[in-house]
């Protein structure tokens, strides 16, 4: 039985395909345009992008008009998750809503990631049904498109699309409202140069990505892509493990007890990370094979304090609240023209070396509303 596990765990960590989802980049998913695509093709776009951005790190504007009754807003996230982004987001966005003096009623449901299809399909049933002013929902798997064309077509809800700045080119009319986060592909793409730089001329990696779908698709083919452009490095391993510490766990100690030979691993999110890292101290590796973080949340910060993960791109986090507060605030203002299709936050590397004084302060920006 030892001997057959052996062979297993030999099998999966050189031909992870037989194991694993099929590949990101699968028949069927949504058409998208890249940010830097959709500004070149729309100029106008960048520079509502531009002034948008200015009210985002401003304060908050006074609401101009008078609202009879409380903006109905529902929102669904896939909040649970170590990755404390979808709470911070709420959270952020009702303080900045309070600030600007929106009355509100919000309605949030949490769920797992892409995994729980059927709930959020049952909460966009009673969205439907109930007709919010606003829904603020993600989009990562193929039916989120079908349902999110289900409250376009109808009419009677606004749409902000959340954790995704590439719009879709087959969906609507009308379009969403807003697209808004911090765009996938300059995340990953700052962390391969971050790998390169750390690694040199030759490298052996691996890639952790979460579950099938678009975020998969940006974070992990993005930097798969730039890292083959810039490189020679051999890809030795590929994993589609969810937003799931656990799974990313089992994953690596598959893989590092029949092979440790590779100079880093792409986590493609926090729960990833976590779960590589807690692999490598089981198995007396950490920090021997780097290990980058995603988001640079509460977690990885700590976990990069604590020598655990090496690196991370830390969102300006409360940037994405405050950008949906400010978009209703427009609508209800009539400015709607003004506001930009997508909205994309900036990021800033932070590694074992960022100072506490460096760090406190991105910290004072990044969780302004949410600390």
């Amino acid at each position: 039985m030892k001997a057959l596990l052996k062979i297993l765990a030999l099998a999966s960590a050189l031909f992870p395909s037989l194991f694993d989802p099929a590949p990101v980049a699968a028949q069927g998913d949504p058409k998208f345009i890249e940010l830097d695509a959709f500004h070149s093709a729309n100029p106008k776009e960048r520079g509502k992008a531009e002034a948008f951005a200015r009210r985002i790190y401003g304060a908050a504007g006074h609401l101009k008009v008078s609202v009879e009754r409380p903006v109905t807003i529902h929102i669904i996230y896939p909040g649970l998750q170590r990755s404390d982004y979808w709470r911070r987001s709420v959270k952020s966005f009702t303080a900045r809503m309070d600030e600007i003096g929106i009355p509100h009623k919000i309605t949030a449901l949490f769920t797992k990631s892409a995994d729980d299809l059927r709930l959020q399909e049952k909460a966009i049933g009673e969205v439907l049904r109930e007709k919010p002013d606003f829904l603020i929902f993600t989009l990562d798997a193929l039916r989120h498109k079908g349902m999110i064309s289900r409250v376009l077509a109808s009419g009677e809800t606004r749409v902000i699309l959340q954790n995704i700045t590439t719009p879709l080119t087959d969906l609507g009319p009308p379009s969403p409202l807003l697209y808004v986060g911090f765009d996938h592909g300059v995340g990953s793409m700052l962390l391969a140069d971050e790998h390169i730089k750390r690694a040199g001329k030759k490298a052996r990696y691996a890639i952790f990505y979460g579950p099938v779908g678009y975020v998969s698709k940006m974070r992990g083919g993005t930097f798969k892509r730039h890292i083959s452009s810039k490189t020679d490095y051999k890809l030795g391993a590929e994993y589609y493990v969810g937003f799931d510490r656990a799974r990313a766990r089992e994953a690596a100690l598959g893989l590092f007890r029949i092979d440790k030979n590779f100079s880093f691993v792409f986590a493609a999110s926090t729960d990833i990370a976590h779960g590589i890292t807690d692999a490598l101290d089981e198995l007396g590796l950490l920090g021997s094979i780097t290990v980058n973080g995603w988001g640079g949340g509460s977690t990885e910060i700590t976990a990069i304090q604590n020598r655990e993960i090496d690196f991370t791109v830390m969102r300006m986090n409360d940037d994405n609240g405050v950008a949906m507060a400010e978009a209703i605030q427009m609508t209800l203002e009539g400015e709607t023209h003004n506001i930009p299709q997508v909205y994309s936050g900036s990021f800033s590397m932070v590694d074992q070396t960022t100072s506490d004084t460096t760090l406190e302060t991105l910290i004072d920006h990044a969780f302004r509303y949410s600390r």
